[in-house]
């Protein structure tokens, strides 16, 4: 591809169609044309992916589709590759950026060129966090996200967007400093930043606790865990649809990712030390969240504070460390992106119509609405966790995995599977059902042929994954076991070396 590798085309395809957007001039005719040429650009890059996904080998702990070149003759390098954890949000990633494109064909008519470009290059360091393989170049994509999606939620964003942005982008790079600090430590021990090799590198222990900690503020915030969350409701609330549905389908996963491919192999016994303290965060996240979700009032926020008691399940299955608990929370993060990002899609459509988000200002829509009533339906039972959605397999693994781990942690968190109902279907009750009085609703018409296509293969996907998980599990089964086999022996010997000493 281009002289590089499939994951570089895949990476880097989107700057082609940026490229391609900043020669068009925006005038009425230009402003479709860029639509469509973003549009089609992250379509040959979702069809990229698939052939991709279709040369990949499921249930292998190895690397695969590994390149690598030298970077200016020192000890960095550009190295990109993917397992069957890194692959599946690869895909999703590109799998989602269509949906964003044609959700903003008509309510963004501003700044057009500057806003596709912003996503083009948005996806390709999105995809470029899940594909490196050297920590240089994970961080300059990790971080390089920052700036896109600051600008999105910031030139195109509600009444308080530039609040929300400067909040977005303070808090994420607080965090991601720290990382940096603890890279260039690394480096300093290491002399190389090649994750590859640094997964089979045993550091001291006591380094470890402050590498793990440094690591723990960037990732801790991205996903985020509580307490560092109050950014993202800000963040979705002004954010477009397509900007809230790529902050919950991709952004939060890079958080969830980072502790599977850096905190929890890398530092095993640091990771084994401060378990019980992600645990209890990990709680808090769902319990609490969930009790802040049911008051809420606006549909962004309340879908905010459930997308982090969701991540909550993922950092319980992540430290539990056995094959259910970790393959659950991998699974869980890709129905998340899936149906958190559907849920937003669902709320831009109402939105488009009456301009606000306010849950009172709607109710008994089902009468005008039935096409969308009924997706909303299947987004909002697959955020419930029903059996036969994606949503209930990812959460049923989590806490059986965490089950086995510690027992009053999955006592807790199962908690929040009964509290998401409250919320979810407390939300649906008042915006769907009911009777149809206001007068702003009586003029509402049902979903457009470009709205169906949008939400119509994410009911199926939706569905599907509920019934057919295997996919998804299969792809990451071997990595997963690789991961926890690699993980116990670290703390085995350490174990024997503590013994030793007595």
């Amino acid at each position: 591809m281009f002289g590089f590798g499939i994951l570089s085309g895949l990476t880097f395809l989107p700057l082609i169609g940026a490229a391609l957007i900043a020669l068009v001039k925006e005038d009425d005719n230009g402003k479709n044309t860029i639509r469509w040429i973003a549009l089609w650009t992250t379509l040959v890059t979702l069809a990229l992916s698939f052939y991709a996904w279709s040369q990949f080998v499921p249930g292998v702990a190895d690397f695969q589709f590994v390149e690598e070149k030298s970077w200016f003759g020192s000890g960095l390098s550009y190295k990109m590759g993917v397992d069957g954890i890194s692959f599946p949000f690869v895909v999703l990633t590109a799998f989602l950026m269509p949906f964003c494109i044609a959700a903003s064909w008509k309510s963004i008519d501003v700044r057009v060129k500057q806003y596709m470009i912003a996503f083009l290059v948005l996806e390709t360091l999105m995809i470029g966090v899940f594909c490196a393989l050297d920590l240089v170049l994970f961080y300059l994509f990790f971080e390089g996200g920052l700036i896109p999606m600051f600008i999105i939620i910031g030139v195109w964003g509600g009444k308080r967007r530039i609040y929300a942005s400067f909040k977005f982008f303070l808090y994420t790079l607080a965090g991601s400093l720290l990382m940096l600090v603890a890279i260039m430590a690394m480096y300093a021990q290491t002399h190389s930043t090649d994750i590859v090799g640094l997964l089979t590198t045993k550091f001291d222990p006591s380094l470890q606790k402050w590498l793990w900690l440094a690591f723990f503020a960037s990732f801790a915030v991205k996903m985020p865990m509580w307490p560092v969350h109050t950014w993202l409701p800000d963040a979705h609330v002004e954010a477009p649809t397509a900007g809230s549905v790529i902050l919950a389908g991709i952004l939060l996963k890079m958080g969830g990712y980072g502790f599977i491919r850096f905190s929890l192999p890398m530092f095993p016994d640091a990771s084994a030390y401060f378990a019980p303290l992600v645990y209890a965060l990990s709680v808090i996240a769902i319990v609490y969240t969930s009790l802040v979700a049911l008051v809420q009032e606006d549909i962004k926020k309340l879908i905010a504070y459930s997308s982090v008691a969701h991540m909550g399940f993922v950092t319980m299955g992540l430290f539990a460390m056995n094959q259910q608990a970790v393959e659950g929370a991998v699974f869980q993060m890709v129905s998340h992106g899936i149906v958190s990002g559907a849920l937003f899609l669902c709320v831009g459509v109402v939105y488009d119509r009456l301009h606000t988000r306010e849950i009172a200002a709607y109710g008994g829509i089902v009468a005008k609405m039935p096409v969308y009533a009924a997706a909303f339906m299947v987004f909002t039972m697959a955020n419930v966790g029903l059996p036969g959605t994606s949503g209930f397999v990812g959460e049923f693994l989590t806490l059986i995995g965490a089950f086995k781990a510690n027992t009053f942690v999955a006592l807790f968190a199962t908690t929040g599977v009964i509290l998401s109902a409250a919320y979810a279907l407390y939300l649906y009750w008042r915006v769907v059902f009911g009777k149809l009085e206001k007068p702003t609703l009586q003029g509402l018409a049902d979903l457009s042929m470009r709205e169906f296509a949008i939400l119509a293969p994410l009911v199926l996907l939706t569905i599907w994954y509920g019934i057919q998980p295997n996919q998804v599990l299969h792809a990451c089964s071997g990595a997963v076991a690789q991961l926890i086999k690699n993980y116990d022996a670290a703390l085995a010997v350490t174990r024997t070396a503590a013994l030793s000493l007595y």
